[in-house]
């Protein structure tokens, strides 16, 4: 096997199931795929697995993707994505779709709250929302996902999606400014 130097070599390669191709791609994207799996996840280790359950998947169906309609990086990011909400669904962790109905207040302040806390602040705030919140915003502001489409892959309604959305948004929002 000759030297992958670049993504596209090594997803040519990866397809002819090269493991070092795969490897190539792997050390290219598991930070962005592991992100993916702690946004969804509740904890390290269900992330691990589902990236585990992801990487399966990524390399099993490397032939169906098509460079032509889309770049490899999103290709896998909705892989990562939806073996996520599959593992979600598998633990059954609840998904409490409504469960907060408080209105959390929205301040309108001229100082930007992201400037003030760090990637992993931010991360940990995103973990912290209500498991129906976290994925509908994940999947939304994420990972590109429609409210029709989330609606189909959670089995809710788009205007439930797109409630959870706004909720989710304020609920970010008033922690935010708690914390600066």
């Amino acid at each position: 096997m000759r030297e992958i130097i670049n993504e596209q070599d090594a997803i040519a390669h990866a397809r002819k199931g090269d493991a070092a191709a795969q490897r190539y791609l792997y050390d290219l994207y598991r930070s962005k795929w592991f992100m993916i799996c702690l946004r969804y996840l509740p904890n390290r280790a269900d992330a691990e697995d589902a990236l585990q359950n992801g990487l399966v998947h990524i390399f099993t169906k490397i032939d169906q993707f098509d460079e032509r309609i889309g770049e490899f990086g999103a290709w896998t990011s909705r892989i990562i994505a939806n073996d996520c909400l599959q593992l979600i669904r598998k633990n059954q962790y609840q998904l409490h779709v409504n469960e907060i109905d408080n209105d959390f207040p929205v301040y309108d302040r001229q100082e930007n709250a992201l400037d003030k806390i760090s990637r992993q602040e931010i991360m940990k705030i995103i973990q912290n929302l209500p498991t129906g919140y976290r994925m509908i915003f994940n999947m939304y502001v994420f990972d590109g996902f429609t409210h029709k489409e989330i609606a189909r892959e959670l089995n809710i309604s788009e205007g439930t999606s797109k409630s959870q959305l706004s909720k989710a948004r304020k609920m970010l929002q008033q922690t935010l400014e708690v914390m600066i």
